[in-house]
């Protein structure tokens, strides 16, 4: 049952029990439509319903300088989001690329009702959301179909080991069509092990990657998240630094011989040796 709570704004907070957790449907003080998904209290997803094409999250923003440069501007694109939130990317790609066709493959049911309970998409927008397991709903998808899979998938904040593996990762080359681009939200930190895995794990699917995070994060300095993004076509490398050079929260990318270092030898996981991604450290979201 959902419950409600006022700011003191004036406006509602809703929370509401939901297979990962406690979701919580926060007002943004700051602008008016604005909201902020949380579960169990950790911020997942921002969405302002007056401006669908503002990402207030500087690993959305990230996205969606991807989202950009994936095709000439405000070209129509079929994508696949891999995990919903409260499928802020989604309303981007609908907002600055109209026609686009997009699938998206939630498994919290309950969550996908409370989004469109209270922050609804826009009837013309193509966007369809499909219930279930984010691999299983890949392997739905047909052969060379996406011009971009976004892969943003967290279970009590972690990414899920069967998201992480060559095997995966295989499945995602397939259906991309060729140059098509394949961007992935990973969380890690100190000392790194599970991103660098994730790279060399990445890298056996494609051979051009690309990687843009806060600075601090690439240091090893603090957990926090980081992009990967890969093709089988030359990356828009330039741009993507000049993008992340100028956000908000300046980031930094990696690309070629930088990220051959900084990847340091690790070896790609399979199916058979995949862990999940690391639990966020106490405190990490007060």
């Amino acid at each position: 049952m959902a419950r409600s709570r006022r700011d003191r704004g004036g406006a509602e907070s809703v929370t509401e029990q939901v297979d990962g957790g406690l979701a919580e449907l926060r007002p943004d003080r700051d602008r008016p439509r604005g909201w902020t998904l949380l579960i169990d209290g950790a911020p997942q997803s921002h969405v302002d319903l007056d401006d669908p094409a503002f990402l207030d999250f500087s690993y959305q923003r990230r996205l969606g300088h991807i989202v950009d440069l994936a095709g000439p501007p405000g070209t129509p694109l079929r994508v696949v989001h891999l995990g919903g939130g409260a499928l802020t990317l989604a309303r981007y790609v609908a907002a600055t690329r109209p026609r686009s066709t997009q699938q998206v493959v939630e498994i919290d049911a309950p969550l996908v009702q409370l989004v469109r309970r209270h922050l609804p998409l826009d009837t013309g927008w193509r966007i369809r959301v499909r219930g279930g397991d984010a691999r299983a709903g890949l392997a739905k998808v047909p052969d060379g179909w996406a011009d971009l899979i976004i892969a943003d998938v967290f279970g009590g904040a972690r990414t899920p080991a069967h998201l992480t593996s060559a095997e995966f990762v295989a499945e995602v080359r397939r259906a991309l069509r060729p140059g098509g681009h394949y961007a992935a939200n990973l969380a890690d930190g100190p000392p790194l092990r599970f991103l660098r895995g994730q790279i060399a794990t990445v890298g056996t699917a494609f051979p051009e990657l690309c990687l843009t995070a806060d600075p601090a994060v690439l240091r090893g300095k603090r957990f926090g998240n980081a992009v990967l993004l890969a093709s089988d076509a030359p990356l828009p490398v330039a741009e993507l630094t000049r993008r992340a050079a100028t956000d908000p929260q300046t980031g930094r990318v990696e690309h070629g011989r930088a990220l051959r270092d900084f990847t340091g030898g690790a070896t790609p996981v399979t199916d058979a040796t995949a862990v999940a991604s690391p639990a966020p450290p106490a405190k990490t979201f007060d």
